[in-house]
């Protein structure tokens, strides 16, 4: 009959997924708890620091802009330019 094979690759891994899950339990990794955890104090965000953070990821993104498009032409031309020497 077909099929075993498949069959026996099911249960393989429901049973390598049932020691894998003991395993876990015995850590307990992520046990725990949060109550003693103190939060890093940030200062408050002006609207002035805001601003200029704006402008500069503004600046940031039109800089990488300015580069893929220059990349982008040098390898234009210069795919043209092996086209053009090519079919001579």
């Amino acid at each position: 009959m077909g099929g075993e094979g498949s069959m026996l690759a099911a249960i393989k891994s429901l049973k390598n997924n049932r020691n894998l899950l003991s395993k876990r339990k015995e850590k307990s990794a992520l046990g725990g708890s949060y109550a003693n955890i103190r939060l890093k104090e940030l200062p408050e965000a002006t609207p002035e620091v805001l601003q200029e953070i704006k402008q500069r990821i503004i600046r940031e993104r039109k800089q990488a802009r300015i580069k893929s498009i220059s990349i982008f032409l040098v390898l234009l031309f210069g795919l043209i330019a092996l086209v053009l020497f090519l079919s001579q």
